[in-house]
């Protein structure tokens, strides 16, 4: 319990969505936590938990190494989260460089900058599961090959085979997150298919799917995903974690057309989803699934929450919420 306590932690993009509940996590755990933030963002859960309140904040771009060589010095950080990265997969669709720019630059200035900082003695990396690409073999395991072809995909394998170089090369003590698709209350993004769904039915309005409703994807809740986060740092001393990736996901998988209607039943909504897309959404994979079997036994970690139970929680969550961050 006492492991963050006084710990100087970093954290790239705290005011993303994921970001937030980390930060969050370890300022209950009694670190230190210092946020560089790029934007502001009035409406993140960073803000509506009231966490920004305990923590320091360096705002600046991750594509300039100078404002993250400063964070690091002048905070004394000891261990870094790089969560930063441009995350919607339309937005990387329409304007790759700029992607590319942020989840790629932006990482190798990030690990440039660890590498010249001698306090660094921990450092977790996000990538993600759309790394892995379009693959026959489900679900993927961490040996799978990274395949992805679209912007936001390519990017993230690029920034994870970065930090693995990173840790082959200079020894630098790294770890990757490649995470489920997650879910959960504070997500701004409505393009994302359950706070888009919760949203429509607090408005009475019907879902709107806008695939054909047979993709499959597996959803993990966000405070398993920020529990994965710091289990796998606290376990980077360890020989068989240090410069690993690791998967987390509940290896659970459900289409889009279940899972819209287990929220609309979890919500006691009367309303009918709304199938506009034909075949496989443009640009994104069909299916993709985690095997998660190598965090189980390396890090004895596993998902606490089950789909109905985090599905309930992030619609009270948006219900109680929703007014505030559409003001």
């Amino acid at each position: 319990m006492d492991f963050w306590k006084d710990k100087n932690v970093l954290v790239t993009g705290a005011n993303g969505f994921i970001g937030s509940w980390v930060t969050e996590a370890l300022v209950k755990n009694k670190a230190n936590v210092t946020a560089l933030i790029r934007d502001k963002i009035p409406n993140s859960y960073l803000i509506l938990s009231e966490t920004i309140k305990d923590i320091n904040i360096v705002y600046g771009s991750l594509t300039d190494i100078n404002i993250i060589k400063r964070a690091l010095n002048e905070y004394e950080i000891d261990t870094v989260f790089h969560l930063a990265a441009q995350a919607i997969v339309g937005a990387a669709n329409r304007s790759p460089l700029s992607t590319f720019e942020s989840n790629i630059k932006g990482t190798w200035n990030l690990l440039e900058a660890c590498r010249e900082h001698e306090l660094i003695e921990r450092i977790v990396v996000a990538s993600s599961d759309k790394t892995y690409g379009d693959q026959k073999k489900l679900p993927y395991t961490e040996d799978s090959p990274l395949l992805g072809l679209y912007p936001y995909d390519a990017s993230k394998a690029c920034a994870d085979i970065l930090t693995r170089t990173y840790y082959n090369t200079y020894q630098l003590p790294v770890a990757i997150t490649r995470l489920a698709n997650t879910y959960g209350g504070g997500d701004l993004n409505f393009s994302r298919i359950i706070p888009d769904t919760i949203r429509a039915i607090l408005k009475k309005q019907s879902p709107i799917i806008r695939s054909d409703g047979t993709p499959v994807r597996d959803y993990m809740y966000v405070k398993d995903a920020a529990s994965a986060y710091l289990i796998l740092a606290e376990n980077l001393h360890k020989k068989e974690v240090i410069g690993q990736a690791f998967n987390f996901g509940t290896n659970t998988p459900i289409n889009v057309i279940n899972l819209v209607k287990k929220i609309l039943k979890i919500a006691n909504s009367a309303l009918k989803p709304a199938v506009k897309g034909k075949g496989k959404t443009k640009g994104e994979i069909d299916k993709q699934y985690l095997d998660s079997s190598k965090a189980k036994r390396l890090l004895n970690w596993q998902p606490s929450c089950i789909l109905d139970r985090g599905l309930k929680e992030t619609f009270e969550w948006y219900k109680l919420n929703l007014n505030k961050i559409e003001k």
